[in-house]
């Protein structure tokens, strides 16, 4: 670590010397305190609150004492912003009105001007202030699975119209996925513009491309979304759910940690990754729910395994579910802090002597 830079950012930069830990979705129903508040108020009116936005983001840092706070809002908040006539309806989640289906409904996809999110702006210049050295990431969704959403009408299974789309109409996908990385690209900007201190680019649904259709169709819009931010010199993370056969594309679209699910150990992630990249992640989200010394082992074998990677954030292998208890997530922080520096130490030196 070199001056005040947090251990979250010396990690990002592969120069950390003990384990920082967040959880995605750590700002969230998993919260009394959060399900408090939000009580009555729609996901989507929550976002455009500075006040409900910033006291959200700061829950899990006061309870958890995470390493970072992640910007609390939605991947959908950006088409909203621009007009997009869509619903984050309960128990379904995202519904678009109008599905993009041809060339002329690509009209409903205008460039997003930091004045469309003035209250963006607005909670992360009051959340920079409050969090002190806690670094603040600022977030997006991905091309492809904005596309996905956009495409489909809302959630799916198999993302079969996406991915027609995808093969046999390859220039109106282009279009498509160029005008939304642009978008995910302005989002970040303004929250970059406000303070933010690394950001991270959600491709949820990737995993269900093979490696040969991801590099072809998707990697390069993702590529164009990180290229625009890279002049902030902030840490880059990418993270996609079941794509261990893409980490390597997901690295060079120009990530700088690439985040990993739980279907495959950190060691093996960073492997295939190179030394270039810190790993973040795994733990299995699942598993939370199992007696605590389970968990512990578990917690204490993500460490060993991401020892193996020049750099190393804990963090759930995806986001804390509902049902997850607040206090397992702070006990899992207190042993991340309490140990982890020693188990990745000891890890990295069995690993030499071999």
């Amino acid at each position: 670590m070199t001056g005040t830079e947090s251990e979250f950012l010396a990690a990002c930069r592969r120069r950390q010397s003990g384990v920082p830990v967040w959880f995605m979705r750590q700002a969230g129903r998993s919260l009394p305190e959060y399900r408090a508040i939000r009580t009555g108020i729609g996901m989507l009116e929550s976002c455009t609150r500075p006040d409900l936005v910033t006291e959200i983001t700061l829950q899990p840092v006061r309870r958890h004492g995470v390493d970072a706070a992640i910007f609390y809002s939605d991947i959908m908040v950006p088409l909203k912003a621009i007009g997009v006539d869509l619903e984050i309806v309960s128990g379904t989640g995202p519904v678009i009105a109008d599905p993009i289906r041809s060339r002329s409904d690509l009209d409903q996809l205008r460039a997003l001007e930091p004045g469309d999110v003035s209250y963006v702006t607005e909670a992360v210049t009051a959340l920079v202030g409050e969090l002190g050295n806690t670094p603040l990431i600022g977030f997006a969704g991905a091309p492809f699975t904005l596309a996905s959403y956009l495409i489909e009408g809302g959630p799916s299974k198999d993302y079969a119209k996406t991915k027609a789309m995808m093969v046999a109409e390859p220039a109106l996908w282009d279009v498509l996925c160029t005008r939304l990385a642009d978008l995910s690209a302005a989002f970040l900007r303004v929250q970059l513009e406000a303070g933010a201190s690394a950001i991270q680019l959600f491709d949820s649904w990737a995993g269900s491309l093979s490696a040969e259709d991801y590099a072809r169709s998707v990697q390069p819009h993702s590529a164009r979304v990180l290229a625009q931010v890279a002049e902030y010199d902030v840490p880059r993370i990418h993270f996609g759910v079941g794509t261990g056969e893409l980490l390597g594309l997901f690295g060079a679209a120009g990530a700088d940690v690439v985040g990993v699910d739980w279907r495959i150990p950190l060691a093996e992630a960073s492997r295939r990754l190179g030394p270039d990249y810190a790993v973040q992640g795994n733990l299995d989200p699942a598993l939370l729910t199992a007696p605590w010394p389970v968990i512990a082992d578990r917690v204490r074998a993500v460490i060993r395994s991401g020892a193996a990677a020049p750099g190393h954030i804990f963090n759930l292998g995806h986001g804390v579910p509902p049902t997850a208890d607040p206090s397992v997530l702070g006990r899992i922080v207190d042993l991340v802090h309490g140990e982890g520096t020693a188990l990745r130490s000891a890890a990295a030196d069995l690993a030499s002597a071999r």
